[in-house]
């Protein structure tokens, strides 16, 4: 399937300090047309026509109306964090467009590091650790 034929997906950016993972943005590429806020801003009337998605990712780009109503084909926003907090869910859907998440993406390393820092703490390991390795 060429490029153009793809459901173009906005997203705040590629790498950098905020945007989507570079292997991340590789696997969405196999799927999408990955277009940027900038590529969006530069070429509002072109790019609104192809976008049917919006790719979350660390709570940007940010989802408001003006955003909304500049988006005519936009179908669903995917979230890419477990909580949608940060989204008015009731806004979105008064235009039809679905909102999706990943509930459970760290649920086991959220309880695997909770379990290590109360085993920690109950061993008292890095006291240990100072008492014994000064220094580090």
């Amino acid at each position: 399937m060429a490029e153009e034929e793809l459901p173009g997906v906005l997203v705040l950016d590629i790498g950098g300090t905020h945007g989507v993972l570079e292997n991340l943005a590789a696997l969405l590429k196999k799927h999408f047309r990955l277009i940027t806020m900038k590529e969006f801003l530069e070429n509002k009337k072109e790019m609104s026509k192809k976008i049917q998605s919006v790719f979350v990712f660390e709570c940007r780009p940010t989802i408001d109306r003006e955003l909304l109503e500049s988006l005519p084909h936009l179908k669903v926003i995917g979230n890419s964090g477990v909580g949608v907090d940060h989204l008015d869910l009731k806004m979105i859907s008064n235009f039809g467009v679905k909102v999706t998440n990943t509930p459970h993406a760290v649920a086991d390393s959220t309880a695997d590091m909770g379990m290590a820092l109360m085993l920690a703490s109950a061993r008292r390991l890095v006291e240990g650790n100072v008492l014994h390795f000064p220094g580090s």
